[in-house]
C-alpha cells in the first residue's frame, strides 16, 4: 500500500512528564520561571554586548549569536509544554510535530558549528595572539555564523525529508513533551530500522565530530596557557573555563541522546528538559557570572539607566 494512503494520522498526543496534576503544577512554576529568565537573560547578553563598545570583538559576536539561538531554542517547544502542563488533552497536529523536529535540529546543528566557531576564536587569540585582529576579521565571523546556521538546517532538513513520508497509520501517542525524533519514528507503521541507523549515523556525524574538534581544540589552548605565565593567562583560563563548561552541559545530553537514541529510560525525560528547557539558560549565566568585561558592561548598562531615570 502507497504511503500516501497509510498516513492517516493528523496529530499526535504529547504524554508529557507526568500523570499528576499536582505535579504538573509543580512543573509549570519551575519550568515558567527558567523559561522567562532563560529568554530574558539570553536578551540581556545581546543588549549588553550590542550597547558596549569595548565588547566589540569576534568572541562577543559569537557569543551574542549564541545567546539569539538559545532564545529560538527556548521557544521552539517550552510554551507548548508550559500550556499543555494545564491542559487536559496534550495534542499536537501533524504540521506541528514536523516543526518541532525541524526546529529543534536546526538550532541544535547551528549551535554546535557556532561553538566550534568559538573554539577557533580563542584558538587564535591565545595561540596566535599577534594575527588575532588580521584573522578574526568581522567578514571571517559572519562567514561562521551563515555556515552554522546552514549546516543546522541542512542536518534538519536530512531528518525531516524521511520523516514526513513515513507511513502514521495508528498509534500516535508520544512519550515526551515534544515531537522527538526517534519517538515520532517508532511510530510508523512499518520496520524503522533502516531509518532508526539513518537517524543514529546522520546525527552521531555532525555531533561527534564537533565534539571532537571542541576537545582537540581546547587541549591545544590549554597547554598553550600552562606554558605562559603572565597575568593574561589567568584571564584567558577564566574565559576559557566558561566556554569549557557550556561545551560539556551542552554535549553531555547530546552525545548521551544519538549514542542510545531509541532506549528509552526514566531518566531520558528529565535530559530532555534539561536540554531543551534548562540549556539556553546557561549562556547568560556561565558567562555573565565568569566574565569580567561583560559583567562590567553590566555595570555600566545599569548606571547609564539609573541615571537617566534620575534625570
Amino acid at each position: 500500500m502507497a504511503h500516501t494512503n497509510e498516513s492517516v494520522v493528523s496529530e499526535f498526543v504529547l504524554l508529557g512528564l507526568s500523570g499528576s496534576w499536582e505535579l504538573q503544577l509543580f512543573f509549570f512554576a519551575i519550568f515558567s520561571i527558567v523559561y522567562v529568565a532563560s529568554v530574558l537573560g539570553n536578551i540581556m547578553i545581546i543588549v549588553i554586548i550590542s550597547s558596549d563598545s569595548h565588547l566589540n570583538s569576534p568572541m562577543y559576536f559569537l557569543l551574542s549569536n549564541l545567546s539569539f539561538i538559545d532564545i529560538c531554542q527556548s521557544n521552539f517547544a517550552t510554551p507548548k509544554m508550559l500550556a499543555d502542563f494545564l491542559a487536559e488533552h496534550k495534542t499536537i497536529s501533524f504540521e506541528g510535530c514536523m516543526a518541532q523536529i525541524f526546529l529543534l535540529h536546526s538550532f541544535v546543528g547551528s549551535e554546535m558549528m557556532l561553538l566550534v566557531a568559538m573554539a577557533y576564536d580563542r584558538f587564535i587569540a591565545i595561540c596566535k595572539p599577534l594575527h588575532y585582529a588580521t584573522i578574526m576579521n568581522r567578514r571571517l565571523c559572519i562567514i561562521f555564523v551563515s555556515i552554522s546556521w546552514a549546516v543546522g538546517i541542512l542536518h534538519s532538513v536530512s531528518h525531516l525529508a524521511f520523516t514526513v513520508d513515513l507511513p502514521f497509520c495508528g498509534p500516535n501517542e508520544v512519550d515526551s513533551f515534544f515531537c522527538d525524533l526517534p519517538l515520532v519514528i517508532e511510530l510508523a507503521c512499518m520496520d524503522t530500522y533502516k531509518m532508526e541507523i539513518m537517524t543514529l549515523t546522520n546525527s552521531g556525524l555532525i555531533s561527534l565530530s564537533c565534539f571532537l574538534a571542541l576537545i582537540i581544540s581546547y587541549t591545544i589552548i590549554l597547554i598553550t596557557v600552562q606554558c605562559r605565565s603572565s597575568s593574561g593567562s589567568s584571564k584567558a583560563l577564566s574565559t576559557l573555563t566558561a566556554h569549557i563548561t557550556v561545551v560539556i552541559l551542552f554535549f553531555g545530553p547530546c552525545i548521551y541522546f544519538y549514542i542510545w537514541p531509541f532506549s528509552r529510560l526514566s531518566v531520558d525525560k528529565f535530559l530532555s528538559v534539561f536540554y531543551t528547557v534548562c540549556t539556553p539558560l546557561l549562556n547568560p549565566i556561565i558567562y555573565s557570572l565568569r566574565n569580567e568585561e561583560v559583567k562590567s558592561a553590566m555595570r555600566k548598562l545599569r548606571n547609564r539607566h539609573v541615571n537617566s531615570w534620575k534625570n
